[in-house]
């Protein structure tokens, strides 16, 4: 479902056929899960153009992910948006999802490596969460303590925690998890970052225990522009039963609606609410559609 016979990688400076590329299976990253990655959308605009979005902020957090995490890097930021435009064009790819990973080498012990590697990946990919309201669940798994990892860090290993978040949410019959930090107030997706809205203001967990997303930078860009306050707090779950509105947002999942929270829906209708706002405006920045967010609210041209 990723790749198939046809499909180019970029790998270390080549373009090769993804069925042939090879990898260490002695790597530290496979065993240790020590590696970093991004995740990049790009997409077809309104004028028929192919546009990656956020790359240079996407590019710049894998550079610092690698630096956080001790690993080689001397990639720039310049030529890896390159090699991604020529990885969208030899796939023939205009609305995709792109994955860098820089991954280690060969090394069974905790020494810091001299050398990475990586790889950039590209496919066609629908939001990661779907198109209807979620139904959310709070997890019983927490994030990771801030002091254990370096929680900015989009590190490989990390993930591990969202796995068994999202799959433990799933089995319970819900679409998808909410993870607490430690102290017990909200987090994050496994995934995503999260909103509410509540008497026409937008609220969001503060920084600190949460991987500080794009798409939630974003976000606030939009409420800033909009005029839509907006709040990063510390938030506990009974705080946020009688939302009106949430969602998770994140370059994976865009800006989708959250239905209920632990069964208890918000009930302000998902048409009228600010959160419906920014999820069109989001759709409109992403595509490059100029038309005004006012206009496609009403319906009107």
């Amino acid at each position: 479902m990723y790749y198939n016979q046809n499909t180019f990688i970029y790998l270390n400076g080549s373009y090769v056929k993804a069925a042939n590329a090879t990898t260490d299976l002695y790597s530290q990253t496979l065993h240790y899960g020590y590696g970093v990655f991004e995740g990049i959308r790009a997409y077809k605009t309104v004028s028929n153009q192919t546009k990656i979005f956020k790359a240079e902020a996407h590019f710049e957090r894998l550079r610092q992910s690698a630096l956080a995490l001790n690993l080689p890097y001397t990639y720039t930021v310049e030529e890896l948006i390159e090699a991604s435009y020529k990885v969208l064009a030899l796939n023939d790819l205009q609305d995709a999802y792109i994955r860098p990973l820089v991954f280690a080498p060969a090394n069974m012990s905790f020494a810091q490596n001299t050398i990475s590697h990586i790889v950039i990946e590209a496919w066609h990919m629908e939001p990661f969460l779907g198109n209807k309201m979620l139904r959310v669940v709070t997890s019983s798994f927490e994030r990771p303590n801030p002091k254990a990892f370096h929680i900015h860090a989009k590190a490989t290993g990390h993930y591990v925690n969202s796995i068994l978040a999202s799959q433990e949410a799933k089995q319970k019959g819900f679409d998808e998890a909410l993870l607490l930090d430690m102290h017990g107030y909200i987090a994050e997706a496994p995934g995503a970052n999260v909103f509410f809205e509540k008497n026409g203001t937008l609220f969001t967990p503060e920084l600190g225990n949460i991987l500080p997303g794009i798409t939630r930078a974003t976000i606030l860009d939009l409420c800033s522009e909009l005029n839509i306050p907006v709040k990063e707090t510390k938030l506990k779950v009974e705080d946020v039963y009688n939302a009106d509105a949430a969602f998770f947002c994140g370059t994976a999942a865009e800006v989708i609606g959250i239905e209920s929270l632990d069964n208890k829906p918000f009930t302000k209708p998902w048409a009228e609410t600010i959160s419906r706002l920014i999820q069109t405006s989001y759709k409109n920045l992403i595509t490059e559609n100029q038309k005004t967010i006012l206009n496609e609210v009403l319906g009107t041209e």
